[in-house]
């Protein structure tokens, strides 16, 4: 009986040399989770599978189940290339943080969200027009959510409704918002971070006056993420 072949869409989160030509693969799926494959003679020149597993792209792949946990690619096609990326180094920096952070993540855990994650990432930082600290206000908030440490936007530290017009800070250890007559975060941080939440980086993106709350917005999106 032939091996269990897998033809899928891929996003490759590690390259890493093997050998003399080949290349093993770490790749995250929309329906299979994350991937170990082995593209043999993928670095010779010649190779058919080489256009296909880039970096900040989308791939159709097919791969044929090992004896072991890791497969064979036997195809490999672009399907999305998410050039701009490349042509900013601070995108690209954080496009890099976005695969560690996911990879991470998805160790274990078969959660076809943290490919959605990936996709809308490369999408909206191949969008210059998207200013990238809301990307990454975005990237933060959404992946607290899916490690289930999601910012309470609702309630704040003692169980009480957020209230328009007041002003709250947030307390690290508590990884909650708490009301206080200085604090930082006045309601149209917290509006935005709602949208930020439940929205993506492009709707996000027409919110006004931004300027001035994402700062604020994107230091209590990457504390809610380390918890």
């Amino acid at each position: 009986m032939p091996a269990p072949q897998i033809k899928t869409k891929a996003i490759v989160l590690r390259r890493t040399n093997y050998g003399e030509a080949d290349r093993v693969l770490q790749l995250l799926t929309p329906d299979y989770g994350k991937l170990s494959a082995i593209a043999k003679g993928v670095r010779r020149e010649k190779s058919k599978l080489a256009g296909g597993i880039e970096l900040f792209a989308i791939c159709d792949v097919t791969i044929i189940s090992g004896k072991r946990e890791i497969g064979t690619l036997t195809s490999a096609r672009l399907d999305t290339f998410f050039a701009q990326i490349m042509k900013d180094y601070q995108r690209m920096q954080f496009a890099y943080e976005v695969i560690k952070q996911v990879g991470k993540a998805t160790d274990g855990i078969n959660e076809p969200a943290f490919y959605h994650l990936l996709e809308v990432s490369y999408r909206s930082l191949d969008n210059i027009e998207i200013d990238l600290r809301i990307i990454e206000t975005w990237f933060w908030l959404q992946l607290a959510i899916l490690l289930g440490v999601g910012l309470n936007l609702s309630i704040d530290a003692n169980g009480n409704k957020l209230v328009a017009g007041e002003r709250y800070e947030f307390d690290i250890s508590e990884s909650a918002l708490y009301q206080k007559q200085t604090g930082r975060f006045t309601t149209d941080h917290i509006k935005l971070l709602r949208v930020l939440s439940a929205h993506s980086p492009h709707v996000a993106a027409q919110v006004q006056g931004l300027n001035d709350l994402i700062p604020d917005c994107l230091w209590l999106a990457r504390q809610a993420a380390a918890h």
